[in-house]
């Protein structure tokens, strides 16, 4: 029951609705106790030579609940979200993505209770969309892909929607300091090997949420630690960051899912990056292809990517006569490109040669040097 003082002008206003705050402290519990019940993802020893006194490791977030490092983002983002009270009881959902984030924000909507729709081009792969559709997510599709954006705005501009936005919330809302990031987890499974610190870290960019919290994560640890970004074709983030402009654009999509974009997005932290590395996608295809080979790993495209920058990155280490350790991502599982990166036909339908590419590795693993294709 409200009192005067409550209705007129100056006084006290109480708008906190106990079913609300109710709501949400179930929400978050929810999503908090989902993370409680996940054991920590593995980290893989991928075999290199003795002799080379390197390891590597590769940290396996394809075997959280929606299959890939985005689950991480998307438990962020609900709770970032939550607690500022921008997701309440009836919300719908909002996001811009075809990949692997969308699948999981689907999945924390299903387990809150809200609505979820993502805006994705027509042209996004069925096996994607089941995905999102098994966890009661809805598709919105675009006809051009670089309308997902405003589309994504307009829906969320509906009475009682939300646009999480990823591109501009992935780098705040995963706390950088710790408190079982991604980074954290890494230095605590390390610290019984024999190169506990690493030498590099090499992640790819799709938000830049996640080379934003590791690279915050090293200096405020003050490991000596560099972090690597590697970037596929068409992307604007290596141009972006070597030239230093903000705001560069592509305009072309990337055919590696889950990295690579046609602008620099606000997520994106340049100065927190050793360095970048541009990828062709061929060598992305033909590593994560390889990786599968040798160790029995299915990954995917934006796997690869990171393992032919490990494996620059490797080469030079041996060059300077140096040992320690090499961490990297597997991003997300296999199954979900049989229909592409693993399908012969469709890698030739991209014009694409990976013969060349898997020379190399093969090369650099029995003999230790590097000679990529011109």
């Amino acid at each position: 029951m409200t009192t005067p003082s409550d209705e007129t002008p100056g006084g006290p206003a109480d708008r906190t609705c106990e079913r609300t705050r109710s709501w949400c402290d179930e929400a978050i519990r929810r999503v908090v106790a989902d993370a409680n019940r996940s054991a920590d993802t593995h980290l893989h020893v991928f075999p290199l030579p003795e002799s080379w006194g390197i390891d590597l490791y590769l940290k396996d977030e394809s075997v959280h609940p929606t299959g890939s490092l985005k689950h991480r983002l998307a438990r962020s983002l609900f709770l970032y979200g939550l607690a500022n009270g921008w997701i309440r009881e009836g919300t719908t959902v909002v996001e811009a993505s075809s990949g692997s984030t969308a699948v999981s924000e689907a999945y924390f909507a299903q387990l809150v209770g809200v609505d979820f729709v993502t805006v994705m081009p027509r042209k996004t792969s069925p096996e994607k969309i089941a995905l999102i559709e098994r966890y009661g997510g809805r598709c919105h599709f675009v006809d051009i892909p670089a309308d997902m954006y405003t589309e994504a705005e307009r829906l969320a501009a509906e009475p009682g929607g939300h646009y999480m936005d990823q591109f501009t919330y992935a780098e705040r809302a995963t706390d950088w300091r710790g408190n079982n990031n991604i980074a954290e987890s890494v230095f605590e499974q390390l610290a019984l090997e024999r190169h506990p610190v690493p030498e590099w870290v090499v992640v790819g960019a799709g938000t830049g949420g996640t080379s934003a919290t590791i690279g915050r994560y090293l200096r405020y640890r003050r490991h000596r630690t560099r972090l690597a970004v590697v970037d596929p074709e068409n992307s604007a983030f290596f141009p972006g960051w070597v030239t230093d402009t903000p705001d560069y654009a592509t305009g072309m999509p990337s055919r590696i899912e889950g990295i690579g974009r046609p602008r620099v997005e606000p997520s994106f932290v340049p100065s927190v990056i050793d360095m970048m590395i541009p990828v062709p996608d061929a060598a992305s295809i033909a590593a994560m292809r390889h990786l599968n080979d040798v160790t029995g790993l299915c990954a995917g495209g934006s796997t690869g990517t990171n393992l032919w920058g490990v494996w620059q990155l490797a080469a030079r280490l041996l060059a300077e006569g140096r040992t320690g350790s090499i961490v990297t991502l597997i991003c997300d599982g296999g199954d979900r490109y049989r229909h592409s990166y693993y399908n012969d036909e469709w890698v030739a339908s991209q014009g694409m040669d990976l013969a060349p590419y898997r020379a190399a590795i093969d090369t650099f693993l029995a003999k230790g040097t590097w000679h990529p294709p011109a």
